[in-house]
């Protein structure tokens, strides 16, 4: 990383851009420990055997070298893989917003967006910096909590005062760039300092950067996921590494002979008498010698306090225990499944109400690069995919009762998990299919009137016909006349 010049050292708030980057960077500097750890925990690069006794971690270091036992990555994956953006809803406006989907699209956020979940959940914090490119057009660009460090404004917990983002290279060039609300300031590239840097007017007049908070306080730090996580994640490292040290030295069997001389070689050290093996028959010829053989270690005492630890992770994490399989003695049923999922879905929609903030703020600072009056839709709304896993049948049968209350199609096809640029297909195809139902109809014979005669009878008329006798039963009625009288 770049030195700075000097620490920032006054008392009251930066006024220059010098100043800035020093306490911004000084910021920065004090959690990159933290949240780098986190990012090691999730990827299991911590994840070491931890034995109680240095003989058994030098004897064992290469045995169990790439050992891991990771819960880390899964609690995270857990929420991560049900957090999908589907498209932005403008006030006054049916469907989703096309403009927002193309920005969405042209900058790949369908794959980066779960980048910026995954940072988020796993460091407490990650960043989306909003730009104009060469051509003038909106460029989404997410940022590590590892190389960008934030100000809010006094008394202001959604607005920022500035932001700066140190980050150098594969080539070990440093880029250092400061944003305000009135400039931006960006260090001379591959310098070591930054007073030669270059300042420029901000035209958006906002910070371009929006920060991924993962469930904030009003005060304090960003919160990981791992926060909680971390001790028991140890603490089962520490007792599967027992159980690996006990099945090495106490889960076999120990043999013992008593009664037997002991042999010794030149040196005077013992001879071993017998070279145990599955096809070999110990025995002596002293008649005084016993054999006998110690009780091995049960490991299951091991088994039990791990599961109880994981049963703690999943508790703390809201995590399915179905994940963990734990004390699966059989499959659970589908009721119980949905059951266990029904904390793990109402944290992700959770999750959803914070980020689906940030996600309006991003586009409205592209709407805000192209001087569009979108910039100030604060009405609009981010579309998230169900993030409650259901079966097809289960899914079906709740979206043809949702149509029984007339709940429009578009919405019922969103509901059912189509993407925004499917069910803009289904619109034209459903055109199509109207347009060649219309020209069939058109080219089919048409029933034609007979010249002179109504094709139906006028309400007059009908009454008239239906007070007349029908003349086909007359003799019928003259019969029934006869025996009344």
């Amino acid at each position: 990383m770049i030195v700075p010049p000097s620490g920032y050292t006054a008392v009251g708030p930066p006024e220059t851009p010098l100043d800035w980057l020093a306490y911004l960077y000084g910021k920065l500097t004090k959690r990159l420990p933290l949240i780098q750890g986190y990012g090691e925990y999730y990827e299991g690069e911590q994840q070491q055997l931890a034995f109680a006794q240095l003989r058994y971690r030098e004897e064992f270091r290469e045995v169990f070298a790439q050992w891991r036992d990771n819960f880390c990555g899964l609690i995270v994956d857990s929420s991560t893989e049900r957090l999908g953006v589907d498209g932005f809803r403008m006030p006054d406006a049916t469907g989703t917003d096309r403009d927002a989907r193309f920005i969405w699209q042209r900058n790949s956020m369908d794959a980066f967006s779960n980048s910026v979940h995954l940072d988020a959940l796993v460091q407490g914090q990650s960043f989306i910096l909003v730009w104009a490119d060469k051509h003038g057009q909106p460029a989404i660009t997410p940022v590590s909590a590892e190389h960008m460090a934030i100000q809010y404004k006094p008394g202001s917990l959604a607005e920022l005062e500035a932001a700066a983002r140190f980050y150098h290279d594969d080539w070990g060039r440093h880029w250092v760039t400061l944003w305000t609300s009135t400039y931006v300031y960006e260090a001379t590239l591959g310098t070591a300092g930054w007073e030669q840097g270059v300042q420029r007017p901000n035209p958006l007049g906002v910070v371009p950067v929006v920060p991924f908070t993962n469930r904030t306080r009003l005060v304090g730090s960003p919160h990981s996921d791992l926060a909680n996580i971390v001790p028991i994640q140890d603490a089962i490292n520490k007792v599967v590494s027992d159980a690996l040290t006990a099945s090495e030295f106490a889960a076999f069997p120990q043999r013992y002979v008593t009664g037997l001389e002991i042999q010794e070689d030149e040196d005077g050290r013992p001879i071993e008498p017998f070279r145990v093996a599955v096809d070999k028959l110990l025995q002596a010829e002293d008649p005084a010698a016993r054999f006998g053989s110690f009780t091995v270690a049960d490991l299951g005492n091991y088994v039990t306090l791990v599961s109880m630890l994981v049963q703690h992770m999943a508790s703390i994490s809201r995590v399915p225990p179905t994940y963990f399989l734990v004390n699966a003695a059989s499959a659970p049923s589908g009721e119980s499944i949905l059951s266990f999922e029904a904390g793990l879905v109402a944290k992700v929609r959770q999750l959803m109400l914070y980020f689906g903030e940030s996600w309006e703020q991003v586009i409205r600072l592209c709407f805000a690069v192209k001087r569009d009056k979108r910039a100030r839709a604060f009405s609009m709304e981010t579309t998230w995919r169900d993030p409650e896993y259901r079966t097809e049948a289960q899914h079906v049968d709740a979206l043809l009762k949702l149509k029984q209350l007339n709940v429009p199609e578009e919405q019922l096809w969103s509901d059912a998990g189509y993407s925004p640029a499917q069910i803009a297909t289904f619109r034209e195809m459903r055109k199509a299919d109207a347009r060649a139902a219309a020209e069939i109809a058109r080219l089919e014979p048409q029933p034609k009137s007979i010249t002179g005669v109504a094709s139906t009878p006028n309400e007059k008329k009908a009454a008239e016909m239906a007070s007349k006798i029908p003349q086909g039963n007359s003799g019928n009625i003259n019969r029934k006349l006869n025996e009344q009288r």
